[in-house]
C-alpha cells in the first residue's frame, strides 16, 4: 500500500471517529452546548483539557522552535506547564464554585457591570481569534503534505470537519471528541520519538535519550549537537544567546504562565465537572497528560536537528567532525526532502552551481566556506512547523508511523480549534445576545444563536488561517500575551480582591489589552495587516529591550496598576459583592457548586 493511501485511511478513520462521537453526543440544550451539563468525569475532563491545550503549537511547532533555537526556546515548555499550576491552584476551583458558563459571564456578574462583560468579550474575541489562526495554520501544513493538497484546500477540509462536530455537539460533543483526539495525538507523538531515540542513542525513552550517549560518535547527544552546530557557524544548542536575554526569558515565561491561566477556552473546561473539588482534580490529571508530550518535545527537537544536519553532511573526518567538503549531492537528496519540497515549505537553491547542498550559517560562515568562496546557505527555506511532521520520514520510519503522525498533527490542531471556537461562540450567543441584547431569548433561540455564531467563527478562522502572520507557536504566543494582559488580572482580582469595583476592572482590562495590542502592532504589524509594523522588530528598537512576544507580562502589570489606582479614586465594590467574593474563597461546601 502506498503512503498516500495509508495516510488517507488513517486520517479518514480518525475524522470518522470524531464525527461519530459528535452525533452520539449531540447537544440538545444550552447546558449541553456550553458546559456538557456539568457531568464530565474529572479524568475524562483532564484528557480533554490536555487535548484542548496541546494545540498545533504544542504538537507541530514547539519542537521546531526548540530545534532551531535550542535552550532559549525552553521558555515555551516552562511557561505553558507552569501556567497550569497557577490555573489549578488559583483559579479553577473558585471559578467552578461561582457556577457560570463563560469567563465574560463571571466577570460581568462579579463586577456587576454589563460594560465589564463587554470588555471581557472583546478581550476574549481578540485573544481567541489570534490563537485560532495558529491552529488553522497547523492544519493547513499537515494537510498540504500528507494528503498532497494545497494548504488552502487543507484549511477548508479541516474547517468542514470542525464545523460538523463542534456545531453539532457543542461542549458535550467536543469533550468526548477531544478525549479521542488526545489518544491519537499522544500515540502519534511518542511512537516516532521512541524509534528515533533508539536509533540515535539506543535508549527507548526519549526523555532519557536526550541525555544519553550518541551511538555513532560516543559523545553525549547534546555535546554532539553542539559540536556540529558550532562547526557550521551556528550558536551552540545548549547556551542562551541574544536576543533571548535572561530578562526577556523571564518576561516571556511569565507571559505564557499567566496567559495560560487566563485562557477562556481552557477555563470553560472546568465548568463541565460535577463538583468544585473535581475542577482541581481535572487540572491535576491534565498536567499528567500534558507532561507525557511536553517531556518528549525537547528530545524530538534535538534529535531531529541532528538528523537533518547529518543527512546533509553524511560523512565525517578522522576527528569525528562533519566533512564539509563532502556534502549531500542535490540529485541524491532523500525522499523526505523531495516530498516536502513539493509543499513549498522546504526549498533548496544551488547557489554555487556545483550540484551539492551546503548548509551553514551564512551570517557566521565556517572558515572553509570563506576560503572556498561558497555562496551561503543553500537550504533557503525550512518552515519550522514541518519538523515534527517530517521527523518520521527523516528517520526513515515505517509508513504507518508517518500516517499516524499526520492524524496526530491534525488532531492537535482541530481539538484546540474546536475549544477556541466554542469560547468565541459562547461569548457571542450567551454573553452578548442572551445577557445584553435579548435577555428574553428562548433556550431554543439561544442554542440556534450559539450554532450560528460557531459557524461564523469557523468561517473567520479559515479566512485568517489562509494568511497567517508567523509560525504556529509564535502566533499562539501572542494570543497568550493578550490573555495575560487582559483577562488574567481581572479574574485574579475578581476572586482575591473583595473591594475591586467595576470601574477599576474595566479600566484595568482596557489598559492591559490596548497597551499590548499597540506594542505588538508597532513592532510586528499584527492583527490582520501583515507588514505594517511601525518600527523594525529588532532588539535595539524594543522599549527597554522587551520583546513583543514578552509584553503580555508588562500588559498584566499595567492592568493591575490601572485597576488599583482607579479603585483608590472610586468607591469599593458594594457590600453584597464583597460577601459574594468571600463565599467563593471560603472552602465551605467544597463538594457542591452553585448552578447558573
Amino acid at each position: 500500500m502506498d503512503q498516500f493511501t495509508l495516510n488517507l485511511i488513517v486520517v479518514g478513520a480518525s475524522f470518522a471517529l470524531y464525527v461519530g462521537i459528535a452525533i452520539w453526543a449531540r447537544a440538545g440544550t444550552t447546558s449541553d452546548f456550553y458546559a456538557a451539563s456539568r457531568g464530565v468525569n474529572p479524568i475524562v475532563n483532564g484528557a480533554a483539557t490536555a487535548a484542548d491545550w496541546m494545540s498545533a503549537a504544542s504538537f507541530i511547532s514547539m519542537a521546531g522552535l526548540i530545534a532551531f533555537v535550542g535552550y532559549g526556546n525552553s521558555t515555551f515548555l516552562m511557561g505553558w506547564t507552569g501556567g497550569y499550576v497557577l490555573l489549578a491552584l488559583l483559579l479553577a476551583p473558585y471559578l467552578r464554585k461561582f457556577g457560570r458558563f463563560t469567563v465574560p459571564d463571571f466577570i460581568g456578574d462579579r463586577f456587576y457591570s454589563q460594560t465589564a462583560r463587554l470588555v471581557a468579550v472583546i478581550s476574549l474575541l481578540t485573544m481567541s481569534i489570534t490563537y485560532v489562526i495558529g491552529q488553522m495554520t497547523g492544519a493547513g501544513v499537515a494537510f498540504s503534505r500528507f494528503l498532497e493538497v494545497p494548504s488552502s484546500t487543507g484549511l477548508f477540509i479541516a474547517s468542514a470537519v470542525v464545523f460538523i462536530y463542534a456545531v453539532l455537539g457543542g461542549m458535550k460533543g467536543i469533550t468526548y471528541t477531544q478525549l479521542a483526539q488526545y489518544c491519537v495525538l499522544i500515540v502519534a507523538y511518542t511512537i516516532p520519538a521512541i524509534f528515533i531515540s533508539l536509533q540515535l542513542t539506543g535508549n527507548p525513552l526519549p526523555q532519557l535519550g536526550l541525555f544519553s550517549t550518541h551511538t555513532d560518535s560516543g559523545l553525549p547527544l547534546l555535546t554532539k549537537l553542539d559540536q556540529v552546530l558550532v562547526q557550521l557557524g551556528f550558536h551552540d544548542y545548549t547556551g542562551l544567546h541574544a536576543p533571548q536575554t535572561t530578562f526577556n526569558m523571564v518576561l516571556f515565561t511569565m507571559s505564557l504562565m499567566i496567559g495560560t491561566a487566563g485562557l477562556p477556552h481552557v477555563i470553560i473546561r472546568f465548568f463541565t465537572v460535577p463538583k468544585v473539588s473535581d475542577a482541581r482534580l481535572s487540572a491535576g490529571w491534565a498536567l499528567v497528560f500534558i507532561a507525557l508530550l511536553y517531556t518528549v518535545a525537547p528530545a524530538v527537537g534535538s534529535m531531529a536537528r541532528l538528523n537533518i544536519i547529518t543527512t546533509i553532511y553524511p560523512h565525517t573526518t578522522e576527528t569525528g567532525e562533519l566533512d564539509l567538503e563532502r556534502p549531500l549531492a542535490y540529485a541524491d537528496r532523500p525522499q523526505w526532502m523531495l516530498n516536502w519540497e513539493q509543499t513549498g515549505l522546504l526549498r533548496f537553491e544551488d547557489k554555487a552551481g556545483d550540484g551539492v547542498i551546503r548548509y551553514y550559517n551564512a551570517a557566521n560562515p565556517p572558515a572553509i566556506a570563506v576560503e572556498e568562496g561558497w555562496q551561503g546557505n543553500e537550504m533557503v527555506t525550512f518552515n519550522q512547523d514541518i519538523l515534527v511532521l517530517a521527523n518520521p520520514e527523516i528517520a526513515q520510519l515505517p509508513g504507518w508511523v508517518i500516517a499516524l503522525i499526520a492524524a496526530g498533527g491534525l488532531a492537535a490542531a482541530l481539538s484546540t480549534a474546536a475549544g477556541l471556537l466554542l469560547a468565541i461562540s459562547s461569548a457571542i450567543s450567551h454573553d452578548l445576545i442572551k445577557s445584553m441584547i435579548n435577555p428574553g431569548i428562548s433556550e431554543k433561540g439561544e442554542l440556534l444563536a450559539a450554532r450560528i455564531s460557531m459557524a461564523f467563527a469557523i468561517a473567520l478562522a479559515t479566512w485568517l488561517g489562509l494568511n497567517p502572520p508567523g509560525f504556529a507557536a509564535q502566533v499562539v504566543a501572542l494570543a497568550f500575551g493578550l490573555a495575560a494582559a487582559s483577562l488574567f488580572p481581572a479574574i485574579m482580582m475578581g476572586i482575591f480582591s473583595k473591594k475591586m469595583n467595576s470601574t477599576g476592572a474595566i479600566v484595568g482590562m482596557l489598559v492591559g489589552l490596548l497597551s499590548t495590542v499597540a506594542y505588538i502592532f508597532t513592532y510586528l504589524g499584527m492583527f490582520f495587516i501583515p507588514g505594517t509594523n511601525l518600527l523594525p522588530n529588532t532588539q535595539e528598537y524594543w522599549l527597554f529591550g522587551i520583546s513583543p512576544l514578552s509584553f503580555g507580562t508588562v500588559g498584566a502589570i499595567l492592568n493591575f496598576a490601572a485597576a488599583y489606582i482607579t479603585l483608590a479614586m472610586t468607591k469599593p465594590a458594594p457590600k453584597e459583592i464583597q460577601e459574594l467574593v468571600e463565599s467563593i474563597r471560603v472552602p465551605r461546601g467544597a463538594g457542591t457548586a452553585q448552578s447558573h
